[in-house]
This record gives C-alpha cells, structure tokens and sequence, in this order.
C-alpha cells in the first residue's frame, strides 16, 4: 500500500507535507523546551545549541515518519 500525502493548501498554492513538518517541529520543540530545563538537558552536553539542533532534526524526522 502507498502512502497518500495530503499536501496544504493555501490561497491556492500547495504546499509538499514537509512544509507542514517543518512548521510544526519547532513547535513541538518550544513546548518541550521547559521540561528539558527541568530536566538539565544543557548540563549534559558541552554544547547545548548543537544538541538542541539534533533535537530538532530528530523531531522532524519523527514527524515525517509518523504522519
């Protein structure tokens, strides 16, 4: 079975999903942000911007994977 894309459409225009994906991971992103403080995410790592960069592509590619 293949996997049917539902592109987004605006004003006419359509978008691929990934423009979706990419609009909502750093959404997904900025909620978690304050549990990652709580949890001492930055402490783990010597560069807290690098890692949150992986966090990122990681949640991206989740979420093209799962949707």
């Amino acid at each position: 079975m293949a996997h049917t894309f539902s592109e987004l459409v605006v004003g006419d225009v359509l978008f691929a999903p990934f423009v979706a994906y990419l609009v909502a991971a750093p959404v997904v992103v900025i909620v978690l942000r304050p549990l990652l403080h709580v949890a001492g995410f930055a402490k783990v790592f010597s560069n807290a911007a690098i890692a949150q960069l992986s966090l990122s592509v990681t949640i991206l590619c989740l979420l093209m994977l799962l949707f």
